[in-house]
């Protein structure tokens, strides 16, 4: 049974085949691409001769540590190309509407509430981050998942704005197409709340297995959370601003506190 979200989406002329192989498109571009390399990476680490929870997964590395003008443009790029998925997202859905800007407004990726939307994703930030965290000590400790770096750049001025311009790169892509597109685009083509909410967790989490299978866990939990706070409301900012966080606290924390914090 539909609830009165999926029932409030916009009309489309398009039939339920076309519009679950245009998902599987726009995944193939973006985030599914990133859950088949992450699915083959965790069965490198798998199959190696170290143990996973010897293992230490690196995040927002240094492309050209040598040349830090070089660097910062990779690093700027990388963040930019990230995005064109979203760019995707919100031109096909526009298509439908009376333009892009209406497709970010039906999926609540502006900023008309701001506080609301801060208040929210500070409330989810909190509580997904601190169990995570968790969760994170927990399956390294059991020998299921990595040693998660998230932050390797080189100490370098634009250091720090760079790693919260991935944690809000991240915050976007992810929760405009994993929540925006893919619960617009499954409600139209007649998919039950909880199948989109599980299926969408469950994508998260794929994407996230290069780091353990504590990564895959805590971010099917996390996507499930969202998913159904994003039904209830109908926006995606909450979320953006909640992972935005999350990103934040793990990448500037990660690289002002690594060498202070043994546990990290």
């Amino acid at each position: 049974m539909h609830t009165s979200w999926v029932s409030a989406l916009a009309p489309t002329r398009l039939g339920r085949r076309t519009l679950v192989t245009e998902t599987v498109l726009v995944l193939g571009v973006s985030l599914g691409a990133s859950a088949v390399w992450s699915l083959l990476s965790i069965v490198r680490k798998l199959t190696a001769e170290t143990p996973l929870s010897a293992q230490t997964t690196s995040m927002n590395t240094s492309a050209a540590p040598d040349r830090p003008w070089l660097d910062l443009a990779y690093q700027l790029t990388g963040i930019v190309l990230a995005l064109v998925p979203v760019l995707l997202a919100l031109h096909l859905l526009g298509r439908e509407r009376t333009g892009r800007w209406d497709a970010w407004r039906g999926m609540g990726l502006d900023l008309r509430r701001p506080v609301p939307d801060a208040l929210l994703g500070l409330g989810l930030a909190a509580l997904v981050g601190i169990p995570g965290l968790g969760l994170y000590l927990a399956a390294r400790g059991l020998g299921f998942n990595t040693t998660v770096a998230p932050a390797n750049l080189e100490a370098v001025w634009w250091a720090v704005p760079v790693l919260v311009l991935a944690a809000v790169q991240n915050a976007v892509l992810e929760e405009a197409v994993m929540v925006g597109y893919l619960f617009t685009r499954w409600g139209q083509a007649g998919w039950s709340t909880l199948t989109i909410v599980v299926t969408s967790a469950l994508l998260r989490g794929s994407y996230h297995l290069y780091q353990g299978f504590g990564g895959f866990v805590g971010n099917v939990a996390m996507g499930l959370l969202l998913g159904w706070v994003y039904t209830r409301t109908r926006r995606v900012m909450p979320l953006v601003v909640a992972h935005t966080l999350l990103d934040v606290v793990a990448f500037v924390g990660y690289a002002v506190l690594a060498d202070r914090v043994a546990w990290l």
